[in-house]
């Protein structure tokens, strides 16, 4: 199973009075390491979104495990738990160097633009493969 890793730097704005990261920021990494992920295998998000393939939230979990604090520089890797016709999981670990600092999931269903669930093109999900756990 291949795993997308992408790099990014804990700004000032994610952080709370406690100078460490807020919790609301995991979700925003995830994104970035789900979008980050969907354009290495060839699909970016805005052009799934034009060619008429919506992926909402519709589910999401977060464990935090260790901290961040501002300045730090994270490690988003984003591998896909589960994949299907009309849905995907994708799971994520967090690190601050070599250590784990949050995993979480997000469930996602494939809907077209009058939200009505649609399967997934059979390119799509044959990008996505490589990423699935087996």
């Amino acid at each position: 199973m291949k795993v997308h890793t992408i790099e990014q730097a804990v700004r000032y704005a994610e952080t709370d009075r406690m100078k460490v990261v807020h919790h609301s920021t995991y979700l925003l990494w995830y994104e970035l390491g789900r979008t980050s992920l969907l354009e290495a295998t060839g699909f970016p998000y805005h052009e799934l979104e034009r060619s008429g393939t919506l992926f909402p939230v519709i589910e999401y979990s977060c464990r935090l495990i260790g901290a961040a604090d501002y300045g730090d520089r994270v490690r988003v890797e984003t591998t896909i738990d589960s994949l299907r016709s009309r849905t995907v999981v994708f799971a994520y670990r967090v690190l601050r160097g070599q250590t784990l600092i949050a995993t979480g999931k997000t469930k996602h269903i494939a809907v077209d633009s009058d939200h009505k669930t649609h399967r997934m093109s059979n390119a799509l999900i044959n990008a996505l493969r490589p990423y699935a756990a087996v």
